[in-house]
């Protein structure tokens, strides 16, 4: 159909397939990618690149913990080395800037700026500073987030997110943060993906600290909007200049039927994927809808709570990966039906790009404070292999050409989107499925750390160049 992102490109070529470098990425004359200000980028996370988790000062995360726990992670893989990113920063932050990006998303690792008793490790901090004044000195915009789930363990141990108390500790985090390296940071956000944080961390337990209690979800999740809350004033103050916000995952969801009773699922999906978040944030309020999914599970809430939750944002950021089909659980809930002979990543994950278009477009109905969007992950698994020295990633290039489509029809349908980053800039550690899911446009040896540029980043650098050249 006319409106259908997976449409807007042509379909990839044999050439392409066979390795060629011919371009199926550019898009069409009239999208708005080829705006001078709407920034392309990539994006990394802390724990997943870094490595060095016991060197300089760097307190354990309750991922380091988590992961070294059996059973937890795949293959058991840990993060403890990674891509080894905390010595050769250099050498990542110059293949950045190789390839032409012009925004790079990266987290801080919270246990490395920080001892138990709060005081600043300038060790950790000067690694940051560094990494931030090269990216400055490459004209490279950086987009910073606070918190990418590695919470130091010490907080953990007294409760972690289910403590009202590590909403204040993450605002003195914030504080310090923000004073150190003001100037350097063009944008922050707080907190990377809080459903993650609290549904798989506090709820079902598929990430760290691994427990599994819906009320310990909706708790959880409180708190951490409540460090954000807490946080963006204290960013406002120290920085000025930046921008600042928070990064949501998104999930959409479609009805297995007609029926009222799978409509209504659909519905409740994305309120438990997006409206638990964006309710809040931009309404001041829980959608109770919630609750009919998780009864009795409501948050202790204290006067005040919500307004310093809803503290105007300057963006947001939006993840989106994939959607997912349900149907009624036949009680007051939802159950996955997977779709037969769709498209799907290593991950199992369906590419569905109209689903980005779809709730870009209804989020804009639904939240008339919408703030400008940065689209701040979006990207593929595969089962990348360098051979004869390249890395031929047809599925990622095709996916990335037709979710950039869908970015360009909610550009057009009025959605204020400003930027793209690619998830992720190298291959790396991938949480609970460990280093068997490739997310990278950079493919990562793991065993000798060498670094080879997928054809999805050299066509990525190509489009940017032929911008570079028309603007």
């Amino acid at each position: 159909m006319a409106n259908d992102a997976s449409a807007a490109f042509d379909t990839l070529s044999p050439a392409v397939s066979k390795g060629s470098l011919a371009d199926p990425f550019t898009p069409p004359a009239d999208s708005s990618l080829w705006r001078k200000n709407f920034l392309l980028g990539a994006a990394t996370a802390s724990y997943q690149i870094e490595g060095a988790v016991d060197e300089d000062g760097r307190l354990p995360s309750i991922w380091d913990n988590f992961s070294a726990t059996p059973g937890k992670v795949l293959a058991g893989d840990t993060g403890a080395v990674a891509c080894d990113h905390y010595h050769r920063w250099e050498a990542d932050i110059d293949m950045l800037a190789s390839l032409g990006l012009e925004g790079y998303r990266l987290s801080i690792a919270w246990p490395r700026v920080m001892d138990a008793a709060g005081r600043p490790n300038r060790k950790g901090l000067d690694f940051y500073k560094r990494l931030l004044n090269r990216l400055k000195e490459k004209g490279i915009t950086s987009f910073v987030t606070l918190y990418h789930w590695d919470l130091p363990q010490h907080l953990e141990d007294r409760g972690g997110w289910l403590n009202r108390d590590t909403a204040y500790r993450f605002a003195d985090y914030t504080d310090l943060m923000s004073r150190e390296l003001a100037g350097t940071v063009d944008a922050w956000a707080t907190l990377n993906e809080p459903w993650c944080s609290a549904y798989l961390g506090y709820g079902n337990g598929h990430h760290a600290p691994g427990l599994a209690n819906d009320r310990f979800a909706t708790q959880a999740m409180h708190h951490l909007l409540l460090a954000h809350g807490l946080a963006i004033p204290v960013l406002r103050g120290n920085d000025p200049a930046s921008q600042k916000g928070i990064v949501a995952n998104i999930g959409r969801g479609t009805a297995n039927s007609d029926s009222a009773a799978d409509q209504r699922a659909a519905h409740l999906f994305e309120v438990q994927h997006n409206a638990w978040i964006l309710d809040p944030l931009l309404k001041g309020a829980y959608p109770q809808d919630l609750f009919e999914l998780w009864p009795g599970t409501e948050p202790l809430v204290l006067d005040g709570d919500m307004q310093t939750i809803a503290a105007p944002l300057d963006f947001l950021g939006i993840n989106y990966y994939f959607r997912t089909n349900v149907a009624s659980d036949g009680a007051h809930g939802f159950r996955d039906v997977p779709l037969e002979g769709v498209e799907r990543t290593q991950m199992g994950w369906e590419v569905h790009p109209d689903g980005l278009r779809d709730l870009l477009t209804g989020f804009k109905k639904t939240y008339h404070n919408l703030p400008p969007i940065y689209i701040t992950e979006n990207g593929m698994a595969s089962d990348d292999k360098v051979i004869d020295g390249h890395v031929d990633d047809t599925q990622r290039i095709s996916f990335l050409k037709r979710h950039l489509a869908a970015v360009d029809q909610a550009i057009k349908a009025g959605v204020d989107v400003r930027g793209y980053f690619l998830w992720s800039l190298m291959d790396n550690f991938e949480w609970a499925f460990g280093y068997e899911r490739r997310f990278g446009v950079v493919h990562v040896d793991y065993s000798t750390q060498k670094r080879t540029v997928k054809r999805s980043a050299e066509l990525v650098t190509k489009f940017l160049k032929e911008r570079k050249a028309k603007v």
